[in-house]
């Protein structure tokens, strides 16, 4: 099925055998997906959804780096969701991937009670009060918890997870306890943790977490991932992610 681009957007080559179609008026996945992505543990068999999927590029590289079974993504903003679904046919995925255009309140309603063994997200940072927000509506409502809250997403994620399944995010270090305790609010038992620093001696400014539905009271941090060698330069760990490790 030939896919025709829109106005203002274009094909990105991701490296792996996948393109993505991106819009930059509107939002582009950056980095912190792919480091989710990377994080992420799907097994053979397992079916995973992505919450707050945007233009789809978490299911996307999940599918391309795990042997999962079926890979779901919900998004709430329209033009973000047929950018997705249309990422989807380019790449031939439609067996494999599916996108579905709603609210994250309503993930229980539109996929089922306890019907996947893994969640992600990358959710909105921001509180609606905190920070700048964009004139875009669309990256304001990616950046900021303008139509969910991370309280929506951590019940979304409990209520559609099985028991013993894993929740996996990238979030803000700032947010930290508030997000520790929401989790465990909802049963969502934090059990793996990773502090992202875009230098060695600057502070940390993103967290990846490993959750599980049900699970017991023990946290592994491990060891800190580092973004940059220097300015524009990736670390080796990085570019291995992107998958041009050396």
């Amino acid at each position: 099925m030939e896919i025709q681009l829109k106005e203002g957007e274009r094909l990105d080559d991701l490296q792996n055998g996948y393109w993505m179609i991106q819009k930059p008026s509107l939002f582009c996945y950056g980095i912190d997906a792919v480091l989710l992505a990377s994080y992420a543990k799907v097994r053979p068999g397992e079916r995973a959804l992505d919450l707050c999927t945007g233009s789809g590029i978490v299911p996307i590289l999940l599918r391309a780096k795990t042997q999962g079974k079926h890979f779901s993504g919900l998004e709430i903003q329209t033009m973000s969701a047929d950018m997705a679904k249309r990422s989807v046919l380019y790449n031939h995925l439609e067996d494999e991937i599916t996108i579905v255009e709603g609210d994250v309140k309503c993930a229980a309603e539109l996929f089922g009670k306890e019907s996947f063994e893994v969640v992600t997200c990358n959710p909105p940072y921001m509180t609606g009060q905190h920070g700048l927000t964009n004139a875009v509506e669309e990256k304001t409502i990616a950046r900021h918890e303008v139509l969910c809250t991370f309280e929506d997403v951590a019940r979304a994620a409990s209520d559609v997870l099985k028991t013993k399944g894993r929740f996996y995010l990238v979030h803000r270090p700032f947010r930290l306890a508030e997000i520790f305790c929401t989790l465990k609010k909802y049963r969502l038992e934090p059990k793996r943790m990773q502090l992202v620093y875009p230098f060695v001696d600057r502070e940390p400014n993103l967290v990846l977490i490993e959750a599980m539905k049900g699970g017991n009271q023990r946290i592994t941090v491990e060891k800190p991932l580092i973004v940059y060698d220097s300015p524009g330069v990736y670390t080796e760990e990085i570019r291995r992610l992107y998958g041009d490790g050396r």
